[in-house]
């Protein structure tokens, strides 16, 4: 056996820079953090308005600069503080890699492997560094995201493994030949662990809203600033104060900072409750998943199992059975669950001669079976009844249906009479004729919240798919127990031979069982053409495939690393009732997104009909930049911020541009009818100044606003009633002193004016209380799953 190398060794090769040691990982750096912040095309027009206001004063008119400067140093101060959890999780939930140094095995990081280094390799690592295998017993590597060979590739000494492939069964050395830069981990792991905003519908949508308004920007700005300088017959400070009042209002200068912050505000109070967000995208996609996919294993129970009985068969030795499964646990070098609940229960290996291995077939998950022989004792095979032998006895296979029936996992212990053979170039050997020994009957506990996680996911109109490769009884049992719906029997995917099949399955059932990797894959690929947004949970191997194509891939920390690379979240306690925590964020973030983004819009909405129709009246613009901010501040700054914070949200639909669109062109049109009628009806007014005509058409704008406010908060609670009354009070207030009227430039108009104002205002609202109406949360139908 390599014993690896030697302490100078180590240090020399560190010193000379042959580490696996990656660059930073490829999120944003604070310094692009502040860039992607403070340098956006809203800002620049804002910051120029900023500018002109101060130059020609007074100086509340720049008000909005100081909401616009706290705006962004909010959104800097969230975004980096969910950098820094992340970043100290990622740390601790890194892969790490089993090295022999001087004849010792040492776990260490990734990034402390150098060149020449000698790696111990068990199912389920993730290859840290290319190499050359040294020796191996059954090594067999997935290579899918590295070469897309879908198959396990058996490696023999001398064969090449990649970085980035896993280990999939069997066990083996490989000496590091490429590290860091040189090998393939560097590009997988930045692939695997990014710290980004993917695009996405939410994403994208803002950016479409965004593209529009710079388009209605220019021509209705350009318009706004012509008119207020040659038409307006206003004094020169005060049409650049107008033009900019026009201009900014235009802008919705808190969406794009609103989605960065509510992402990573998301990512860091899942972080809180032990939850890694890989990727901040995927946030959106806990909003949107209407089908999740599970195992059983590890899921809906608890990790491990436990031997419960060896069955022997008649005419067997029962101390025979019972020392095979003692020899056969002690010689597996990298035992898995199975494995080691044989090796819990039957103590130590079998005592006495001829139990030295003389050659074996690991287990995988795509041959179900493994094989070992012993020198003295001949050659046993252990696993899937159905797989291990052609048939059993009648009384044997009722014991097998009942034991499946009542959920316990059944194993077949066979002698066969041939030695094992080496697995082939193209694929693994079969079984061949054995004689079967006995039944080894292993039990899984069902998780104690595993019921009323699955209650919570159905109640929100989460339908649940159960994957799993035990026998179709003993999974449904489990199931049942869970209380997972059963929509019709439970499926044996092993009589499903193509994808045609698995599909029209997929229509009538919910649970699953004798499913194949490349069948879980394909399970996922079926649900998303038929338009489901798709959850996998997993934690072994064999959920790679399906994690990675799913919408959203969760993998258990206690998991492969495998599957925790490859997974966009990372339940770090393992926890499956992390998941309705996990599901609400998710959905409150997006809710509470789309929210703010109807009150942002609505005011460029209204913001830009208004400079259109005061371009074409030729008259001054209703309002000083500072009424502009008293409306923004309280009736979108304040309130916008705390109903990002609201709980309970029900399940994100796509459609975010039309939702918003849907909801902002209506009110956006009002807001800007009622507000010019107002002022209009102020200055036809008699003996009405300018002031009381702002005041007028402030008063009308504010009325308004404070009823979309209303409309996008629903449904409404005591809290928000209160929030909105709370800005109700403070507007009411500003009237009420001579110093905040003199410093806001406000003075109401004549009574039979203000009456009319009021009037108007009231119609306004009454219009969006009855265009704006929906149906109440919940009424919508959630579609059949299924395909379509």
């Amino acid at each position: 056996m390599e014993q690896g190398l030697g302490p100078e060794e180590v240090r020399a090769r560190v010193l000379a820079g042959q580490t696996n040691a990656a660059p930073p990982a490829p999120g944003r750096t604070v310094a692009q953090i502040l860039r992607a912040n403070v340098l956006t095309r809203f800002n620049a027009i804002l910051g120029a308005l900023f500018v002109v206001v101060v130059v020609v004063g007074p100086v509340q008119d720049a008000l909005f600069g100081v909401v616009l400067v706290t705006n962004t140093a909010i959104g800097i101060a969230q975004e980096v503080r969910a950098k820094r959890v992340l970043d100290r999780l990622a740390v601790l939930e890194a892969p790490r890699a089993r090295v022999r140094r001087a004849g010792t095995v040492h776990e260490l990081p990734v990034d402390a492997v150098v060149l020449d280094d000698v790696l111990e390799l068990r199912p389920g690592d993730q290859v840290p560094a290319d190499g050359v295998v040294l020796a191996g017993t059954g090594l067999e590597v997935d290579e899918a995201l590295v070469s897309g060979e879908a198959d396990p590739v058996p490696k023999q000494p001398g064969d090449r493994v990649l970085s980035g492939s896993f280990v999939v069964a069997g066990s083996g050395q490989a000496r590091t030949t490429a590290v860091g830069a040189d090998a393939y981990a560097l590009r997988l792991q930045a692939q695997a662990r990014r710290f980004s905003l993917l695009r996405s519908e939410l994403q994208q949508g803002t950016n479409r809203i965004l593209r529009l308004v710079t388009w209605v920007m220019v021509p209705a700005g350009t318009a706004l600033v012509a008119t207020q300088l040659l038409r307006s017959h206003q004094p020169l400070a005060d049409a650049l104060r107008s033009s900019a009042a026009g201009v900014g209002a235009m802008v919705p200068e808190g969406l794009v900072l609103l989605t960065s912050v509510a992402f990573a505000v998301g990512a860091l109070r899942l972080a809180g409750r032990r939850v890694l967000v890989q990727e901040l995208a995927a946030i959106e996609g806990l909003a949107r998943v209407d089908v999740l996919c599970i195992d059983k294993t590890g899921t809906l129970t608890e990790p491990g199992m436990r031997l419960e009985a060896v069955d022997t068969l008649p005419g067997h030795d029962p101390a025979v059975a019972r020392d095979v499964v003692a020899a056969v646990a002690a010689a597996d070098p990298a035992p898995n669950a199975t494995m080691r609940a044989l090796a819990a229960a039957a103590g130590s290996a079998a005592a006495g001669e001829g139990w030295s291995v003389t050659g074996s077939v690991p287990f995988s998950s795509a041959r179900r079976w493994s094989a070992i022989t012993f020198g003295g004792h001949g050659t046993w095979v252990l696993g899937a009844p159905e797989v291990v032998a052609e048939s059993v006895p009648p009384d044997t296979a009722d014991a097998i249906a009942r034991h499946a029936q009542a959920g316990r996992r059944v194993l077949l212990l066979a002698r066969s009479p041939a030695p094992v053979p080496a697995p082939p170039a193209g694929g693994p050997p079969a079984a061949g004729p054995v004689e079967p020994v006995a039944l080894l009957v292993l039990a899984e506990h069902l998780r104690s919240d595993a019921a009323d996680t699955v209650a919570y996911l159905v109640a929100q109109g989460v339908s649940i798919v159960v994957l799993s490769g035990d026998a179709p009884e003993t999974v449904a049992a489990v199931a049942r127990r869970a209380g997972v719906p059963a929509a019709g029997a439970p499926v044996d995917a092993s009589t499903l031979a193509t994808a045609q099949e698995l599909g029209d399955a997929l229509d009538r059932a919910t649970v699953f069982g004798r499913v194949r990797p490349d069948q879980k894959l394909t399970a996922v690929e079926l649900l998303q053409l038929a338009g489901h947004t798709v959850a996998m949970v997993g934690d072994g191997v064999n959920d790679v495939p399906a994690l990675k194509q799913a919408d959203l891939g969760v993998a258990m920390g206690s998991g492969s690393p495998a599957s925790r690379a490859v997974a966009r979240v990372v339940l770090l306690d393992s926890a499956f009732a992390t998941m309705p925590p996990v599901l609400r964020e998710g959905r409150r973030v997006i809710a509470n997104i789309t929210r703010v983004a109807n009150l942002f819009v609505t005011k460029t909405v209204y913001a830009a009909i208004l400079a259109v129709v005061v371009a074409l009246a030729g008259v001054p613009f209703p309002f000083f930049p500072r009424h502009l901010t008293i409306v923004s501040t309280l009736t979108i700054g304040i309130p916008g911020f705390f109903l990002a914070l609201a709980a309970g949200a029900p399940r994100a639909r796509p459609g975010f541009t039309r939702a918003v669109a849907a909801f902002t062109l209506p009110a956006g049109v009002v807001a800007a009818a009622v507000t010019y009628v107002a002022y209009a009806l102020a200055r036809g007014a008699p003996a009405t100044t300018a002031t009381q005509e702002r005041t007028a058409a402030l008063v009308a704008l504010f009325t308004v606003s404070l009823w979309v406010l209303v409309l996008v908060a629903r449904p409404l609670t005591l809290a928000k009633l209160a929030l909105v009354a709370l800005m109700l009070v403070v507007f009411v207030a500003l009237f009420t002193t001579g110093t905040s009227r003199r410093i806001l430039d406000l003075e109401l108009p004549p009574l039979p004016v203000l009456a009319v104002t009021l009037a108007v205002a009231a119609g306004g609202v009454a219009v969006l209380t009855v265009v704006l109406r929906r149906p109440a949360p919940g009424a919508r139908r959630t579609p059949r799953r299924g395909r379509p």
